[in-house]
């Protein structure tokens, strides 16, 4: 029974590891409710054991998206200097107040999978929505915008840390929004990479409050790192148009999954 669902685990891992290449979602949208839905994982758990395994799972991927010129690294910069402070503080907060912060875990969850629905339509949208002459090439340089990236970096780092939810799931569809002329594998390359010092750094707080699992963190990347590598050499093959689809499609799923949490605040569980 034991050695089944390890192997049930693995093929969990490889299935987010597999989106998260192709699309940037699911390492925090799609593990976690698995973890404590499917496996039976307490949340508290759930959050640290998976932020530690985002951290590493992307990172197995950080060099590939940059040699194939999928990372932004100037607006990764405004984004990590929002995110990554704001995921320290909270991080002392938690440490300060020592308090079980399920519960308001679970309301950002539920505010998530509203949020996710309406990330779904955007994304495939922003294209749609430029015309041709202002849709950037694939290589072009697009200007950051300083401060609203570093605010919404400052709001990610925060979510993260209390819900492992939102480094993939929000960033890609935010990212979509504030750099409509950027393409799909660009807005994919920079969110992966921009999530690695964020996850690590929330998950080594986690780590600290003894919310890690190493025999599950283990496990799941056994089956995640080589289906990150399939994913992301995907990412580069795929027209726009399709990999915003599946991007879709991603949040739609990652938002049903939310569901659960959503209805129980509504009361209507």
């Amino acid at each position: 029974m034991l050695g089944e669902s390890l192997l049930q685990m693995v093929a969990g891992g490889f299935g987010v590891g597999f989106l998260v290449g192709l699309t940037g979602v699911g390492a925090g949208a799609l593990m976690t409710p698995l973890l404590i839905s499917g496996f039976g994982v307490s949340p508290s758990v759930a959050v640290g054991t998976d932020l530690l395994f985002a951290s590493i799972t992307k990172a197995s991927a950080a060099l590939r998206h940059h040699r194939l010129g999928n990372v932004d690294w100037p607006i990764l910069k405004w984004l990590a200097l929002g995110s990554l402070p704001a995921a320290a503080i909270t991080l002392a907060w938690l440490f300060a107040v020592a308090t079980d912060t399920a519960h308001l875990a679970n309301v950002i969850r539920g505010l998530l999978a509203i949020v996710l629905v309406a990330s779904a339509i955007v994304v495939p949208l922003c294209p749609v929505l430029l015309s041709p002459a202002a849709r950037g090439d694939d290589h072009e340089i697009v200007e950051p915008r300083r401060q609203v990236t570093a605010i919404f970096g400052a709001i990610l780092g925060c979510l993260v840390t209390l819900t492992s939810v939102g480094a993939g799931a929000i960033g890609v569809a935010v990212l979509s929004m504030l750099y409509p002329r950027l393409w799909a594998r660009r807005i994919v390359g920079t969110d992966i990479v921009h999530a690695i010092p964020l996850a690590f750094l929330s998950g080594a707080g986690h780590l600290g409050l003894g919310n890690v699992d190493w025999t599950i963190l283990a496990t799941l990347l056994a089956g995640s790192i080589p289906g990150i590598a399939i994913g992301t050499r995907l990412t580069g093959l795929l027209p726009d148009w399709l990999l915003r689809t599946v991007l879709s499609l991603v949040l739609l799923y990652a938002a049903y999954l939310l569901l659960p949490v959503l209805k129980a605040l509504l009361g209507l569980a």
